[in-house]
């Protein structure tokens, strides 16, 4: 893999390029990220004379299986940004990096120890059956499934609602990854659709979209039915 150096509407001298090289050691890179398939750096110029000291705009775009790393920073010259921004971009590494081996080393808890690790859940026997409280003994359960429901139900399910800014498919990738989860639920920012991002084997992420269809929607109305009169 090579580091690809571009300017944006400024040239860029073979020195700056040299000094990349040395700056960006891609096996350190790789050993923090085994995954890496692209190092992108580009190189801007800001032409507005009250901006001198943040004239050069220095960007660096690391792709890899997982989400894309960006990290950019401006000084008053090429070097000095390209330092502010490799150190951007090597304490991003080192969190990825620290995040993976922490999950790779947590171990599964039970079904009965979910109460003591996300607050305002359902008490579990160590079967995965709801604990009875004090206000339902007494009440008929019937067995549906896997699960036990008290008197006639309907089965109520644990919901929460969430306000989320649509984003991109990295920003999500992204904000998995920063709270651990398997999966992160996300609305499209092109789409503008609720859309699942979720990890699969390895490194290897899916993504399910979720496209609503007004004929399908329509077809499963209660209004859609019913026999033809003659």
């Amino acid at each position: 893999m090579d580091i690809v150096v571009k300017g944006r509407k400024t040239e860029v001298p073979e020195r700056f390029r040299k000094h990349v090289a040395e700056k960006l050691k891609l096996e350190k890179i790789q050993k923090l990220d085994g995954k890496v398939m692209s190092l992108d750096v580009e190189v801007s110029k800001e032409p507005n004379p009250r901006q001198a000291d943040r004239c050069d705009r220095v960007e660096i775009t690391l792709r890899s299986r997982g989400p894309v790393i960006r990290a950019e920073a401006a000084a008053s010259d090429p070097y000095a940004a390209l330092d502010l921004a490799a150190e951007k971009l090597d304490a991003q590494l080192r969190k990825q990096h620290d995040k993976r081996y922490t999950r790779r080393g947590a171990r599964r808890i039970s079904a009965a120890e979910v109460a003591d690790h996300v607050p305002g859940v359902a008490t579990l026997t160590s079967n995965g059956h709801p604990v009875p409280s004090d206000d339902t003994a007494g009440v008929p359960t019937k067995k549906i499934g896997s699960l036990e429901v008290q008197g006639d139900g309907p089965l109520v399910v644990r919901e929460k609602t969430h306000v989320a800014a649509p984003m991109t498919l990295d920003q999500a990738l992204y904000e998995m990854e920063l709270v651990g989860h398997d999966f992160y639920l996300f609305v499209d920012s092109e789409t503008k659709e609720p859309s699942v991002v979720y990890r699969r084997h390895a490194y290897d992420y899916g993504v399910i979209h979720l496209n609503t269809d007004p004929m399908v929607a329509q077809a499963h109305s209660p209004e859609a039915g019913g026999a033809l009169g003659g």
